[in-house]
């Protein structure tokens, strides 16, 4: 049996309503909505701004073992920890941060193995969420400087209100050790303390984030670099 080509699909006996579209039987809600509401004369409205909603941080990026770089035992493991704090300066309890970094050598590492630490593999990339008081601690590898400068980390935080999450330097400073000079902090200035992560134990550094306000941690914009 051969079906006629009626302009419906392959579906003959379908009358094209007015107003509608040919190939669909009935007007679209848009279609309907313009006759019944004319929007001659009304003003153009812009798009209503997105907004975040979440955070989800907690269900999908977390993994076991995110926070440990290399094991607690290790006997040249340190700790990185801090609180994340809010404008108000409270703590922020549901933020996440990323840490990348170089090994001790200060060499980066190109190698896979995050999510699976049992292989004995240091990345240089660990991620672990804030806990009710703010609080976050990695267990890591003290750092050894790329090139002639100080010794960093990189550290990306997400956290809720954010559109887009920020990126920032931990710079690790030991007991007696003075503090560390390059580009950036001295560009910053007096703001470089926001980038100190110093010693406050055996094997410990403390480096808090702080989003807004006083004493807000420097972030940084990272752009693409114009084409030579």
């Amino acid at each position: 049996m051969s079906t006629e080509d009626t302009g419906h699909g392959g579906r003959p006996g379908f009358d094209t309503p007015a107003g509608a579209v040919a190939g669909q039987e009935h007007r679209t809600a848009a279609e309907a909505l313009a006759d019944e509401q004319p929007l001659e004369g009304l003003p153009n409205l812009a798009q209503t701004p997105s907004q975040t909603v979440g955070p989800f941080f907690g269900y999908a990026l977390p993994f076991a073992g995110g926070a440990e770089l290399v094991p607690a035992g290790r006997p040249d493991a340190v700790v990185l920890h801090g609180i994340v704090l809010d404008g108000a300066g409270d703590p922020v309890p549901d933020a996440l941060l990323e840490l990348w970094q170089p090994d001790a050598a200060g060499v980066l590492p190109h190698v896979a193995g995050s999510r699976r630490r049992s292989l004995g593999r240091f990345t240089g990339f660990g991620r672990t969420g804030t806990e009710a008081d703010g609080e976050y601690a990695f267990t890591t590898l003290l750092p050894g400087a790329v090139g002639d400068g100080p010794r960093w980390a990189l550290v990306t935080v997400f956290a809720r209100g954010l559109s887009h999450h920020l990126f920032t330097r931990a710079y690790f400073v030991a007991d007696g050790e003075p503090d560390p000079s390059d580009a950036l902090l001295d560009r910053v200035g007096a703001r470089s303390r926001t980038l100190l992560a110093r010693q406050d134990g055996p094997g410990s550094y403390r480096f808090d984030v702080r989003l807004q306000g006083d004493g807000e941690t420097v972030f940084l914009d990272y752009r693409e670099a114009p084409a030579r």
